[in-house]
């Protein structure tokens, strides 16, 4: 059995493949990859696995950029924290997920219910109208969040944000300078609940929203952003997410 592993997130990438190999130690493992324009390369260059491991944010898009124009024969199983809407969605498609951070016994459960599937072309047709579907419901966004300033609850707004910062808790940063900590616990959540086009995921401590930035240089590790006033530091980001955040801030 081979199994391709499609996940940007190096940790995340870790814990499944550690699962998988307790859960399916014959099973031959293929990947990770990281990228939208990485795995489909790897598709045109590849035969099918038997299934697919799937994240659905990448560092360059949507992991649906993958499939949407591929006849897909195998089952996929995709690791989220997508909305209620597409969860629904999932289920009634046979279509499974897994949320993060992710849980052996749910994998397990999973990856039993695929090996209970026969039919795999069904999938293929399953997957296109869970895809169509997806395009017709529009996702709501966070437009409000509630943080503790001096034992106060203080609601901000996501336009009010500049950033989201993690360090022993999840502070929220507004545009003038004020510090408050947030309700939610991960940036991985947090991430779920903004607006792609206003919000960027640039490493494991910061979340930025756009109109924070100011320039942007190029260095030989990636890319350097400078916020604006009244905030004084740069944010550093990878080669990988390089061409994603250009992408980001050219829409």
């Amino acid at each position: 059995m081979k199994i391709l592993i499609i996940e940007d997130e190096p940790f995340v990438a870790k814990d499944l493949q550690s699962h998988l190999s307790k859960l399916l130690p014959d099973a031959v493992q293929i990947g990770p990859l990281t990228s939208v324009s990485g795995s489909k390369k790897w598709f045109a260059e590849n035969s099918l696995p038997d299934l697919i491991l799937s994240d659905i944010r990448l560092s360059d898009g949507s992991s649906f950029e993958i499939f949407e124009k591929l006849n897909v024969t195998c089952p996929i199983i995709f690791t989220t924290a997508y909305d209620e809407y597409a969860i629904r969605a999932f289920k009634l498609n046979s279509i499974d997920y897994l949320m993060k951070p992710i849980d052996i016994k749910e994998l397990e459960i999973a990856l039993k219910k695929y090996k209970s599937l026969s039919a795999q072309p069904v999938l293929a047709e399953q997957l296109k109208s869970f895809l169509g579907t997806l395009g017709k419901e529009q996702k709501k966004y966070k437009e409000r969040f509630l943080s503790l300033q001096r034992n106060t609850m203080v609601p901000v707004t996501a336009d009010e944000i500049a950033f989201f910062q993690k360090e022993e808790l999840i502070f929220i940063y507004t545009r003038s300078n004020e510090k408050m900590i947030s309700e939610h616990q991960t940036l991985d959540e947090i991430e779920s609940l903004l607006d792609p086009e206003k919000f960027f995921r640039v490493n494991r401590q910061y979340i930025l929203h756009i109109q924070s930035v100011d320039r942007v240089k190029t260095t030989h590790k990636g890319l350097t952003v400078q916020l604006k006033a009244p905030f004084s530091f740069e944010l550093d980001i990878s080669r990988e997410k390089a061409t994603a955040f250009k992408a980001w801030l050219d829409k």
